[in-house]
């Protein structure tokens, strides 16, 4: 994740959405813990960049200093905790092996990573096992199983391929500018509007409900509806249900906190508050 400190949160002035009607409207579900299979299709125009000093290292030296500072944290624990002791026979290793994937895969399915993240460390796993059991086949008093089996590398797949928050925009319903916004990035308001123009024209929309909808160019939408208001986050790369789901739990307690003011439609930025602000303080 980049050390550069995000932007604050602002209220946004923006100007009022274009009105050219979107030819596929999503259609979330009511209930609320569930991702909804939104059909829209809103074309994905070129994304503001960020400024200059905001951009993102090049792929190569970003990786490069990511896994170092991943290397140097696990050199302080395992300092801390003493050296990492591999089992003593391979079979023990194998064993431990795919005692860690079954993790995997439980995290997985209790969404708390994402299929990039599972995939990437899975993967990893699969292949030192894979490694492990060639090794054995060939000659099973090969000591090389221990190099095969050393712990590593897992930390830095499960950060790297971890969905970064770019930017949030609350709206009350059928209001043109958002009442606030947030992020590291500038918002893409033509894509933006094209969402919103889509989700006020439904003509049975819930009152409640949660969508995640990849957008292109390694972008995913997740958007929380309420009875007055919509919150919109665009993350970098698909996040998990728990990331979704926390979306959807910040937008409800905004609700919940500005029931009064959301119900006289005033558009005064002292009479809320925003618990969606901890989005922009929340490590992704």
């Amino acid at each position: 994740m980049s050390d550069k400190p995000e932007q604050s949160a602002t209220p946004a002035n923006d100007k009022a959405a274009p009105s050219s009607p979107l030819r596929s409207p999503i259609r979330p579900t009511a209930p609320p813990g569930e991702p909804l299979r939104s059909p829209i299709r809103p074309t994905m125009p070129g994304t503001a960049s960020p400024p200059p000093a905001q951009r993102p290292d090049p792929p190569q030296t970003g990786l490069l200093n990511k896994a170092a500072k991943i290397a140097d944290s696990q050199a302080v624990e395992a300092l801390a905790s003493g050296p990492l002791e591999l089992p003593d026979h391979p079979q023990a290793a194998l064993e431990m092996l795919r005692r860690k994937m079954e993790s995997v895969a439980s995290e997985f399915g209790e969404g708390k990573i994402n299929r990039a993240q599972f995939n990437a460390i899975y993967g990893r796993y699969s292949e030192q096992r894979t490694i492990i059991e060639r090794l054995l086949q060939k000659d099973p008093k090969n000591q090389a199983w221990k190099q095969a089996a050393a712990p590593g590398h897992t930390s830095f797949l499960r950060q790297h391929f971890e969905a970064r928050l770019m930017y949030f925009l609350v709206f009350q319903h059928n209001m043109p500018t958002a009442l606030m916004m947030g992020g590291k990035q500038q918002p893409n308001m033509d894509q933006i509007s094209n969402v919103l123009r889509a989700l006020w024209g439904m003509p049975n929309r819930p009152k409640i409900g949660l969508a995640r909808k990849e957008m292109g160019n390694g972008y995913w939408l997740v958007l929380a509806l309420g009875d007055h208001a919509v919150t919109l986050t665009m993350f970098h790369l698909e996040p998990s249900a728990q990331q979704a789901t926390l979306v959807r739990d910040l937008h409800l307690d905004f609700e919940r906190a500005n029931r009064r003011a959301l119900s006289t439609g005033t558009r005064s930025l002292e009479r809320f508050v925003f618990p969606q602000r901890a989005l922009t303080e929340k490590e992704f």
